[in-house]
């Protein structure tokens, strides 16, 4: 027997998929922009800032020291006292220079007069410089300078030409007049070794930059042009970055979004840059997200499972009943009314004969006045029963009212409709049925139509209902054709 469904559960399934994979899909994105935001507003405003501090903490302690050294070398009174000696004892300028050079770790040390031109480091006397002489040019650029100080890189003649972070120091006698250059210097392996340091610890890029906007110094990689006026999203921003000279900015390269912070070092004249990229800052709450969608990818699949065995649990005992007479366990005319729609509309598609056949229950309301009405109850459910395994899986069989009950057919015509209903009829008669101990005798009429293909299910029940009348007429037990 067909039960009719009272909702389409694969829709229903899917309208719920999509609610809650909107639902999970809309919580990470917003999760995500807000975590995103919050990483960009923390990155700008504290960790750029927080590492540039840092690292100028630790380059006062590793770069602005030469500065201080070279500072105390060009006020020791000592070397102004040497050099105004006359620059007699020339091992006596080598030894200082080279306990110098060995008190504070530096690289090299020097001493140059401008009274005798001569270079002076911690071997002793490594030449006299010239203005004819291009290499010496730094010299006579410091004597000219007004600041007391440059920090310069340069080959060192006095190291094979290594390339060397020099301090250049001007230096002055007691009454003010300038006398030399003096100072340290540093290799920028050595440097550039420092800052490789800085990011690895800060996981940050980290390059100096000079005031004509040149890179100057920078770790393992920096992926920047030398000149950062050519530099991809940065050019553009580096004059404004020279006169404004700290402040963070952001700009777009290689299809990443990155920020940077930049601190002045007077110390050093040089600018600190600090870079993020922020695709690689970003890249935890990534996989975060990634992370969510696939947990809740899986939540949803188990859900709508879960729902799904519930449905498929439960659907059909809602269904039953929604659609079953609670008594009889047979169709109730609601069901009816759904499954004789799709019958005809089956019809109309492939026409095949549908019998009605209308059951009465024989003076039944005797029964209820004489045995009660829990004893009508029971012959209505012993005759659902016969008239239910009298039919086929594709019959359908509904309580029509009280003691009325209708069977429809497909695929039979009127004379197999006939001897089905007789069929029946004997059936419920000889059943014997039990009441307060004693047997009593049940018989049905029954009434049979036959679907005429232009007339509405309704009217054809009432052709069976008005052949129903001529067999009660006629003396009840009987069964009667409606006339086509």
């Amino acid at each position: 027997m067909h039960r009719p469904q009272i909702f389409d559960r694969r829709r229903l399934l899917l309208i719920l998929w999509a609610l809650l994979t909107s639902g999970f899909l809309a919580t990470s994105l917003i999760g995500f922009q807000v975590s995103k935001q919050a990483i960009r507003a923390a990155i700008i405003g504290q960790d750029l800032p927080l590492t540039s501090s840092n690292i100028y903490s630790e380059i006062q302690k590793d770069l602005v020291r030469p500065v201080l050294i070279s500072s105390t070398m060009a006020n020791d009174t000592f070397l102004r006292d040497w050099v105004l000696k006359g620059e007699r004892n020339v091992p006596e300028m080598a030894r200082y220079l080279r306990e110098m050079k060995e008190r504070y770790g530096a690289f090299s040390s020097f001493f140059v007069s401008d009274k005798s031109a001569i270079y002076y480091t911690g071997a002793g006397v490594l030449k006299r410089v010239s203005q004819a002489e291009p290499r010496d040019g730094w010299y006579y650029r410091v004597r000219d300078m007004k600041p007391d100080y440059e920090i310069n890189v340069d080959p060192d003649l006095a190291n094979a030409d290594e390339l060397t972070i020099f301090i250049n120091y001007r230096v002055f006698d007691f009454s003010g007049n300038y006398i030399g250059a003096t100072g340290i210097g540093l290799t920028v392996d050595a440097v550039r070794s420092l800052i490789t340091d800085y990011q690895q610890r800060f996981q940050r890029t980290i390059y100096f930059v000079d005031p004509q906007g040149r890179v100057v110094v920078f770790g393992n990689h920096t992926g920047r042009p030398a000149d950062l006026r050519n530099a991809p999203g940065l050019g553009p921003l580096i004059d404004r970055i020279l006169q404004e000279k700290r402040g963070s900015y952001q700009y777009e390269a290689g299809g990443d979004n990155h920020i940077l912070h930049v601190n002045y070092l007077p110390e050093l004249k040089w600018f600190l840059f600090v870079e993020q990229n922020e695709s690689m800052a970003l890249a935890g709450i990534h996989r975060t997200l990634y992370i969510n969608l696939a947990i809740s990818f899986a939540v949803t699949l188990l859900v709508v499972f879960l729902i799904h065995l519930a449905f498929s649990r439960y659907q059909w005992r809602l269904e039953e009943m929604a659609s079953t007479d609670k008594l009889t366990g047979l169709l109730n005319r609601h069901a009816f009314t759904i499954l004789i729609d799709k019958l005809l509309a089956e019809y109309r598609r492939a026409p095949q004969p549908i019998a009605m056949l209308l059951v009465d229950i024989d003076h039944f309301k005797e029964i209820n006045d004489k045995h009660g009405h829990l004893a009508g109850d029971t012959v209505l459910e012993k005759v659902a029963q016969v008239l239910q395994n009298g039919l086929r899986a594709s019959d359908l069989a509904v309580r029509w009212g009280g003691e009325e009950f209708l069977l429809v057919l497909k695929g039979c015509d009127l004379a197999e409709a006939q001897r089905i209903a007789e069929s029946l009829r004997q059936k419920i008669e000889v059943n014997s049925i039990t009441l307060s101990g004693q047997p009593v005798p049940v018989t049905v009429s029954i009434g049979v139509s036959l679907y005429d293909s232009v007339e509405s299910s309704g009217q054809a029940v009432d052709r069976a209902d008005a052949a129903l009348y001529q067999a009660k007429n006629a003396g009840r037990n009987r069964v009667r054709v409606a006339a086509t």
